[in-house]
């Protein structure tokens, strides 16, 4: 007579090996969106306040670089680059270090003490 036969296993599957149980199961990994940073909407041209601002406001900065100028009146960094180089020739701001990426002024220091 041959030997007996198992029975099936029962409906919770409790009888099942561990590896039978693990594959297939896990979920998937999902992927952030990544940071997104705001678009920023910078003037391409001066217009009458922010060309007034640039006399007024940025010879008295105490660090004056294209970024900064760019950041604080809201315009494109070609046209601050611009700005900078007018204040410049006129006097009104001092060249302390010109590199080919960047281009540091400062006050001029006869300007302020007269204030």
């Amino acid at each position: 007579m041959p030997p007996k036969k198992q029975q099936a296993t029962s409906k919770t599957g409790k009888d099942k090996p561990a590896k039978a149980k693990s594959g297939g199961k896990a979920k998937k990994k999902k992927w952030s969106k990544g940071k997104t940073r705001d678009k920023l909407n910078n003037a391409p041209m001066f217009d009458k306040t922010t060309y007034g601002k640039l006399y007024d406001e940025v010879p008295k900065y105490k660090l004056i670089t294209p970024s900064i100028v760019s950041e604080r009146l809201k315009v494109r960094g070609s046209l601050a680059r611009f700005g900078l180089q007018e204040l410049h020739e006129k006097g009104m701001i001092k060249l302390v270090d010109k590199h080919a990426n960047q281009v540091i002024y400062t006050r001029n220091s006869n300007e302020v003490d007269a204030e």
